[in-house]
């Protein structure tokens, strides 16, 4: 396959005049009515959100009335069967289970029909999307490196930031977009011998805190959980909040931006990757260099994401009168980000994740290949696009007015608006291509 490691994904060509005519409708229509009615920031972060109280059988928990140690209504053994960092525990374990369960199918499982690319590909990379949207940060909470002692034998540097996750996930992408045999089960066991040796090093070396800021699917988790209505305030309290203060309280910091832009471009060469052009450029290559072109490609098309949002952020700066905008703002991309994921990997995780489990489990079964309607695809990919956009504006607007003097707000937003608007068109003319 030319991509995702395993499986197809299932494109459904719409009238494109359709596709763009409401896309830029969408975008025009929320970049006017922003400006003329939203005036002031309303997202407040990490401080927003209603607390949530949690209820157990048999066990009531408040943060703001804990029970007292020894009241007799609540059991001793409920109380540590109820406690957060046991139920981690048990998940982190469970979680190295399925781990090594999968291991053990990449090692000693068949070369035709290995469940461990899709268990890998599809059921956790793709999985964790929904996953963490849905839950928020999941992958921290089951993360089975987080077993290791937190015990750093010197700070985590803070000028390194996001470097290390931005460097890890396109290495993955890498793998499974460009390697000619990403699902060979050789493959994907150097990769995730290479990625289990540098979390193990950067977690004994900093402690949790690499995990949090290094390990690619912590940090890709965790980032999207942000659009979850669930997470926590700046208090430790767990609340239900929106998705924009959620995006709102993600703080700047060193390879953010990158890592979004990886995410952004590896998507869009995911798309340019199966177009027919790029096809039959990749099969007119040499052998020894379609990996080349395939590595140029996908480098290509991070940098060029990355190089479009620092000449539109550099020029809303200057009408703006504002520097440093650059970090400030790549909350915004996070559901354009999320947007092209969904567009892309709906239909192969439905499908080919059904595979997955049967392959697994050991089920006699087959995978319906029609179970989802052609144009419910369609629809699910045009409207994750749309929507991404439309909430990016909406998070870009909200950051601007509160960033850039209030006479130069509207002016300073043009340069984002007109990224949305290449990122849309980018977007849609590889989905439809």
């Amino acid at each position: 396959m030319l991509a995702h490691g395993v499986g197809e994904r299932a494109d459904l060509p719409i009238p494109i005049f359709y596709a763009y005519a409401g896309a830029f409708a969408a975008l025009v229509v929320s970049f006017l009515a922003l400006g003329l009615l939203w005036a002031d920031s309303r997202f407040r972060g990490d401080l927003a959100g209603r607390p949530i109280t949690l209820r157990l059988p048999g066990l009531a928990r408040r943060h703001a009335r804990p029970a007292p140690p020894g009241d007799p209504a609540v059991p001793p053994e409920s109380r540590r069967l109820a406690r957060p960092d046991r139920v981690r525990l048990v998940a982190r374990v469970l979680t190295l289970l399925a781990a090594a369960y999968t291991l053990g199918w990449l090692v000693l499982g068949p070369e035709v029909e290995n469940a461990g690319p899709y268990l890998v590909y599809v059921l956790f990379w793709v999985g964790l999307v929904p996953a963490s949207l849905l839950f928020g940060p999941v992958w921290r909470v089951l993360n089975p490196f987080r077993l290791l002692p937190d015990r750093p034998r010197r700070p985590y540097p803070s000028g390194l930031g996001y470097w290390p996750a931005a460097a890890g996930l396109l290495a993955f992408t890498w793998m499974e977009l460009v390697v000619p045999e990403p699902a060979a089960p050789p493959t994907l066991l150097i990769f995730l011998t290479l990625y289990a040796a540098a979390q193990l090093a950067g977690t004994l070396f900093y402690g949790h805190a690499w995990l949090e800021r290094g390990d690619p699917f912590e940090v890709y988790s965790t980032l999207i959980g942000h659009l979850s209505p669930l997470g926590r305030r700046a208090d430790g309290r767990r609340v239900l909040r929106s998705p924009f203060d959620g995006l709102d309280a993600i703080a700047p910091a060193p390879g953010l931006v990158a890592t979004v832009c990886v995410l952004l471009g590896s998507t869009a060469y995911d798309g340019l990757s199966t177009s027919p052009a790029w096809v039959n450029a990749l099969q007119s290559a040499p052998f020894g260099g379609r990996a080349g072109l395939g590595t140029l490609g996908l480098l290509a098309a991070v940098a060029g994401v990355a190089a479009l949002y620092a000449a539109c952020l550099g020029a809303a700066g200057l009408i703006g009168g504002t520097r440093g905008l650059s970090g400030r703002f790549a909350h915004s991309l996070l559901p354009i980000a999320v947007g092209y994921l969904i567009a892309h990997y709906f239909s192969l995780l439905v499908i080919e994740g059904r595979h997955a489990i049967i392959l697994a489990l050991g089920l006699d079964a087959e995978v319906d290949q029609n179970a989802v309607a052609p144009g419910t695809i369609a629809t699910v990919q045009v409207l994750a696009i749309v929507i991404g956009h439309v909430a990016g504006v909406v998070a870009a607007h909200d950051r601007s007015v509160r960033l850039l003097p209030p006479a130069r707000a509207v002016a300073g937003q043009i340069p984002l608006f007109v990224l949305m608007v290449c990122y849309t068109t980018g977007g849609l003319t590889l989905l439809l291509a």
